[in-house]
């Protein structure tokens, strides 16, 4: 049986026309609506220039972060099953992950560096388009949509600084609310801040924290900010990035 003949089996059979409502005869027509039934393809423009899907062009870092977003996901959801936002217990159960759980150590490292990967990726991402001009009409809002994933993705990274309860947490967060309680209009050594009534026991470090200190309500906020929270966003606004990369269309090199 040569090739094309275990295709046209393959695609004329009950199963395969259940789950794809197109073939592979290359017409136009049938390649957009290929597009169009498929959840992956769908991301995508259904045409597309050549020039705007080189990787010498694109440098692959959006769908790099979308990876590790993914590989993220993955491994924070297996890393949950083993770890407690108790401050008693936070440290130890890092511990245990790392020297007990079977392969504990290697998800959390690989959770780990996917996150500093992640920031990594998506800088770069954001500077391609900068320099490429990729941000311009008519993408406007979808570059507004993608400084919205960056700063998410660095509240993502701050947030599970706090989770190992260690010393290296506890102090990075600390200097983190401090920038927090001094930011304008809304920390309470912030300009306008006391103009504006705020206080100690009502401005953005008080919010972050759920008191004063860096102490257990503290670490159950970042908890879930970190895994629930920030995610569903992340989600969210990633939905939004790629609808109007379908609508828009892929930038290109003119």
């Amino acid at each position: 049986m040569t090739y094309k003949q275990l295709t046209d089996w393959v695609t004329s059979t009950q199963i395969y026309k259940a789950i794809f409502r197109h073939g592979y005869e290359d017409t136009p027509r049938n390649r957009a609506l290929t597009t169009f039934s498929n959840v992956l393809y769908h991301l995508h423009p259904v045409k597309t220039r050549r020039e705007s899907i080189k990787i010498r062009y694109t440098w692959c870092m959006g769908g790099t972060s979308m990876l590790l977003f993914l590989m993220l996901a993955i491994t924070g959801v297996l890393l949950m099953f083993y770890y407690v936002p108790d401050a008693r217990r936070a440290y130890n159960d890092i511990k245990d992950i790392m020297n007990v759980v079977s392969f504990g150590s290697t998800f959390r490292n690989v959770h780990r560096l996917a996150a500093h990967l992640m920031v990594f990726t998506v800088w770069v991402h954001m500077t391609r388009v900068f320099l490429t001009g990729s941000y311009k009409s008519p993408r406007e809002f979808n570059w507004i949509i993608g400084v919205v994933l960056l700063m998410l993705t660095l509240l993502l990274s701050w947030t599970g600084y706090l989770l190992p309860w260690d010393q290296l947490a506890l102090w990075a967060i600390t200097v983190g609310t401090k920038m927090a309680a001094a930011a304008p209009f809304l920390g309470v050594e912030g300009p306008f801040g006391a103009q504006l009534g705020i206080r100690p026991d009502n401005d953005l470090k008080f919010m972050l924290l759920g008191g004063t200190e860096v102490g257990q309500n503290a670490l159950l906020r970042f908890y879930v900010l970190h895994c629930v929270v920030l995610p569903l966003m992340v989600v969210m606004f990633l939905a939004i990035h790629f609808w109007r990369v379908r609508k828009d269309g892929f930038s290109g090199p003119l």
